[in-house]
């Protein structure tokens, strides 16, 4: 059967605009009429892959009833051009009906069509190339109607209804069957499966054990019903192990699935989502399907106490230190948990920073593993104070990093306070004591100093006397700062004569930075003894009987009572002018310490500023 109706639309070319749908419907008319013709259905045609030979030896073009020749170098004719035309337009139909075209795509496929009869039309070529022409002008079609046809992945591809949702502990090996049906009606080509592989938990149950998980397949047969499809189904194997941190629940398991389909490679892969439910460690947390964490909550780390031991750190004393954390969270339990202590900055010099307290080993931090929920824990590390810090509390930071569950890096921050001791230490110089014998009723000069030789501040410094023989006294000196002076300047009085080696007590008191009271006791000597009064002094200020009278011993007497009242005058006068001398002497001593300490400051300042 020959169609002679498209000569004259191979000679006018394409047709164009609103007459591309009157030529589909002309051309299908044409081709129902001629099957009438021939009185019944069009008949099955087998494309052979060379022609036949006449019975004269020669190759025979022809057609016959059941044969059509597709292979052959022999030019084309119009019957074979006609063949072509009628090929590609029923191939353009059943695009058609099979994807559910709207009229914008078909004009589309039209133009497809326009341009294959008339390049067709207007060629010279053999059969071979004719048919190979067509072929590709098929494949041009199916990529047209594809690329705007959303139904191009999981539209045909589906999980078969033979998939059972596995379980699997953490630890655990577990093999995933995935049933894939082919329901469209066309057979499917290099066939590509690949799983979604992820490293995060929250996405990825398994261990990621192996570098690839492709798997392939040559063909999956198109199929007119669902049973068929069932029965023609292609099942892929994958080998997993549970990871030892999974969680508890259902994850998504997802596949793409590359193919090819009529000779076109699929732009985007399918995509078949599966689950398998998961039985995670105690405190592993929960999952949704959707990947999620079910609590939502954020497991937290406090520091509940710490200890030292020893229990009173002093500077420059090695320690070791003991802090109790707990994991508040009732059911998610923290693993890869980071400690790392960091002491405040103290001191630094012009190229380094000093810590208050430097651990031991050399490292400040700490690693756990895990850490249980609602569990306490104890970190323990040995650290050296510095030597000359201040008597007072340091602060120490612990900084945590950790993960739990679904959630990585998490951080928090605690810090404690660590009371650290300078000892107090201090000295005098040797106290002088002017007069150092004096009779009762009379007062004695005390003078010493107090130096400051630790590092830290003494308080509230005073300095107390007492003894039997003299009246108690005090001096307040006040607060003496590291490396300070304080001067004692005391009048002692007598009120009993000694009658021991004339220990007189000086008490030392102060106060550290914790307001503790500390007292040392040094000893001076002073001796104090009754007055001594002549015989003419005696029984109320008379002379005895016997005495020499002004009168009896003439002027001898006199005389002797002079040179005593001189004496005693010149003794007082002598005792008054050393007291003034030494106390000018102390002004000038206490002068020329502010001026050493003004030029140690002015010269510190000059460093400093260079």
């Amino acid at each position: 059967m020959k169609i002679k109706e498209k000569t004259a639309q191979r000679k006018c070319g394409s047709v164009s605009g609103k007459g591309r749908l009157l030529f589909g419907v002309l051309l299908s008319a044409l081709i129902v009429c001629n099957v009438a013709l021939v009185g019944g259905s069009i008949p099955y045609v087998e494309a052979t892959e060379a022609g036949t030979d006449g019975a004269d030896g020669t190759e025979d073009d022809s057609v016959s009833v059941n044969k059509i020749s597709r292979t052959s170098d022999n030019e084309i004719d119009d019957d074979d051009r006609a063949q072509a035309d009628e090929d590609m337009l029923y191939y353009m139909q059943s695009l058609e009906v099979r994807y559910q075209l709207d009229e914008k795509i078909m004009e589309n496929l039209h133009k497809v069509f326009d341009s294959a009869v008339y390049y067709i039309a207007n060629t010279k070529m053999s059969v071979t190339e004719l048919w190979a022409y067509v072929a590709q002008v098929k494949s041009t079609m199916e990529s047209t109607a594809v690329a705007t046809v959303s139904r191009t992945t999981s539209e045909f591809l589906q999980v078969g209804d033979n998939w059972a949702t596995p379980t699997v502990s953490y630890g655990q090996a577990v093999d995933i069957v995935l049933p894939v049906i082919n329901l469209g009606t066309e057979e499917l080509n290099d066939l590509v499966v690949e799983p979604e592989v992820s490293t995060v938990v929250s996405e990825w149950p398994f261990e990621p054990d192996a570098t690839s998980y492709i798997q392939t397949e040559p063909y999956i047969p198109g199929s007119s019903t669902k049973e068929a499809a069932m029965e023609n189904r292609r099942e892929f194997t994958f080998h997993f192990t549970a990871r030892s941190d999974v969680m508890t629940g259902y994850y998504p398991l997802k596949f793409r699935i590359s193919y090819t389909k009529a000779g076109v490679r699929c732009e985007e892969p399918a995509e078949l989502t599966v689950y398998v439910r998961t039985v995670g460690k105690p405190g592993s947390g929960i999952i949704g399907g959707s990947g999620q964490e079910a609590t939502g909550a954020k497991p937290r780390i406090v520091v509940t106490g710490f200890e030292t031991n020893p229990g009173e750190v002093f500077a420059g004393d090695t320690f070791t230190l003991t802090i109790h954390v707990q994991n508040t969270s009732a059911d998610t339990a923290v693993t890869n948990v980071l400690f790392d202590m960091q002491a405040a900055q103290e001191g630094e010099d012009k190229t380094n920073t000093y810590s208050a307290f430097l651990p031991t080993s050399g490292a400040s931090s700490v690693y756990m593993d895990r850490i249980d929920p609602n569990t306490n824990s104890d970190i323990v590390i040995e650290m050296t104070a510095k030597a000359d810090l201040a008597q007072k509390p340091y602060v120490l930071d612990v900084n945590m990093k950790y993960d739990a569950g679904t959630m990585f890096d998490l951080t928090d921050k605690a810090s404690v306070s660590i009371p650290i001791l300078q000892e107090s230490r201090f000295d005098t110089s040797i106290p002088e004591v002017v007069p150092s014998d004096i009779t009762v009723g009379s007062q004695a000069n005390v003078m010493c100093s107090i130096y400051n030789t630790g590092k830290t501040t003494l308080y509230n410094v005073q300095v107390k006397f007492h003894a039997d023989s003299v009246d108690e006294a005090s001096a307040f000196v006040g607060n003496l700062q590291s490396g300070a002076t304080g001067e004692v300047d005391v009048m002692l009085t007598g009120i009993a004569a000694t009658m021991d080696d004339g220990a007189v007590a000086m008490e030392i008191s102060y106060e550290d930075e914790a307001g503790n009271v500390n007292t040392t006791e040094k000893t001076i000597t002073l001796y104090v003894s009754e007055p001594v009064y002549d015989d003419m002094m005696m029984d109320g200020g008379m002379m005895p009987e016997d005495a020499v009278t002004p009168e009896e011993g003439g002027h001898g007497a006199g005389l002797i009572v002079g040179i005593i009242v001189g004496v005693i005058a010149a003794a007082g006068a002598g005792l008054g002018v050393f007291l003034t001398i030494r106390r000018k002497k102390k002004a000038a001593r206490l002068l020329a310490d502010d001026l050493l300490d003004l030029e140690s400051e002015i010269s510190s300042e000059g460093e400093d500023k260079e």
